[in-house]
C-alpha cells in the first residue's frame, strides 16, 4: 500500500496537500464552530497536565511565601512589641507628673519646676560581678557632673554617680549590694525602699509587711524621698510575692526596667531637677 506521504510522492505534492489543509482548516474555523469546539476539548484534555506541571513551581512559591511572611510577622511583632513596652512606660510616667503637677499647682500655687540640661554619657566598660555592679562613663569634672547625680536610660532608672574624676565617672548600678533606692507603687502611692542584691536583673524590696497592697506586676517609680533621685521615673516590675507568716517580712522581688545588662548610653539628670525635687 502506497501513503499519501510515502517516498514515492513528490514534495511539490505534499506541499500542494499540506497548503490545501491549512486553508480548509482556517475556512472551517472562521466560519464554522467546530474549530472552537476542538480546541476547547484539547485544552480540556491538556489542563490536567498542564497543572500537574505546575505542582512543584506552585509549591515552591508558597513555601518561600510562607516562610517569608511568617519571617516578617515574626520581626514585626517583635518590634510592636517593644515599642508598645516602651510607649506604655512612657504613658505610666507623663500620667504621674501631670497628677504631681495638677496637685502642687493646687496646693502649693507652685510654678512648673525648671531643670538644668541633661547630659548623654557614653559607656566605656562594665565592672560587674558577685558583688559589685558598676560601669564607667565618659563624663567627669570638666562636664559639670557631680557625684550623687541620678543616672537613666530611655528605660527607667539606672543608678547614680559615684567616684567622678576629670574626665571619666563610675555608675553605681541599682543593683549593687551596696545601692539603694526610695520607690512607691504607681498603683496606690505606697513609699518603700528597694535595694539592690547582687544579681543584674533582679532586685528585692526592704521591710515589706504581710498585709502591704503590694501585687505581682506592680510598677515602682521613683519617689523622690532624699532629694537623691527625681520623682516619677519607672524603676522595677514586681515579678514575685512571698507572703511565709513564718517570716518576720514578706519577700518581694522586682525586675529592673531599664536594661541593665546591655546599657550603653546613659543621661545624666541635672542638679536643678533634684533641687526642685527638694523644694517641692
Amino acid at each position: 500500500m502506497n501513503l499519501l506521504f510515502g517516498r514515492s510522492v513528490s514534495l511539490q505534492l505534499r506541499l500542494t496537500v499540506a497548503v490545501v489543509l491549512s486553508i480548509m482548516l482556517i475556512i472551517g474555523d472562521r466560519y464554522t464552530s467546530g474549530g472552537t469546539f476542538v480546541r476547547t476539548t484539547l485544552n480540556t484534555l491538556v489542563s490536567p497536565v498542564l497543572y500537574a506541571a505546575n505542582v512543584p513551581y506552585e509549591l515552591f512559591n508558597v513555601g518561600a511565601e510562607s516562610l517569608n511572611t511568617r519571617e516578617q510577622l515574626l520581626q514585626e511583632n517583635q518590634a510592636l512589641r517593644s515599642k508598645q513596652l516602651l510607649q506604655s512606660e512612657q504613658l505610666q510616667q507623663y500620667q504621674f507628673l501631670l497628677k504631681e503637677n495638677v496637685e502642687l499647682r493646687a496646693l502649693l500655687g507652685a510654678s512648673s519646676r525648671q531643670s538644668n540640661a541633661r547630659q548623654i554619657a557614653q559607656v566605656l566598660s562594665v565592672r560587674s560581678n558577685r558583688y559589685s555592679h558598676q560601669v564607667v562613663i565618659n563624663k567627669g569634672t570638666i562636664d559639670g557632673v557631680e557625684e550623687g547625680q541620678a543616672v537613666i536610660d530611655e528605660l527607667g532608672l539606672v543608678g547614680q554617680l559615684t567616684q567622678v574624676g576629670t574626665t571619666t565617672s563610675r555608675v553605681l548600678l541599682m543593683t549593687d549590694t551596696t545601692h539603694a533606692t526610695p520607690v512607691r507603687i504607681l498603683r496606690n502611692d505606697v513609699s518603700m525602699v528597694i535595694e539592690g542584691i547582687g544579681k543584674i536583673n533582679l532586685v528585692q524590696l526592704a521591710h515589706v509587711s504581710h498585709s502591704l497592697d503590694i501585687r505581682i506586676g506592680d510598677i515602682l517609680v521613683t519617689s523622690g524621698l532624699g532629694g537623691r533621685f527625681p520623682e516619677g521615673y519607672p524603676v522595677a516590675v514586681v515579678t514575685e510575692i512571698d507572703r511565709d507568716e513564718g517570716l518576720p517580712f514578706a519577700k518581694v522581688y522586682a525586675e529592673p526596667i531599664a536594661q541593665l545588662d546591655r546599657i550603653r548610653l546613659l543621661v545624666i539628670l541635672g542638679e536643678g531637677e533634684q533641687g526642685a525635687v527638694n523644694e517641692s
